[in-house]
């Protein structure tokens, strides 16, 4: 189900290359240029450590954690798909560190 929704996902953000700015959101953001992507992943981001301070619990009627987070993720899906990536590619590096520490993955770089 995670990988059908970022690939339709990923599929609608290629199709919008092509698209109007004014007709679409993401068109707009990809005619502003990487800068103004980065500055909507870094806004997203900032959003989502404020919501997961003020996080009540999963009985929270209105989770604002889990809004923030889609918006941090589509935001990033747009980064890559504007830098011409994929989120496969993403997925591919998250399986390869399966059965490896944390600690030394990050040794590893």
């Amino acid at each position: 189900m995670m990988n059908d929704v970022l690939t339709n996902l990923a599929q609608v953000l290629e199709k919008r290359k092509s698209a109007k700015a004014e007709e679409s959101y993401v068109a707009s953001l990809y005619a502003k240029g990487l800068n103004k992507i980065l500055e909507k992943v870094g806004e997203e981001a900032n959003e989502t450590i404020l919501a997961a301070k003020d996080y009540q619990g999963p009985e929270a009627t209105n989770n604002q954690v889990i809004h923030e987070t889609a918006d941090l993720w589509f935001h990033t899906l747009v980064m890559l798909s504007y830098l011409d990536l994929h989120p496969e590619q993403v997925l591919e590096e998250l399986a390869k560190r399966f059965n490896i520490s944390g600690i030394a993955e990050k040794a590893s770089r």
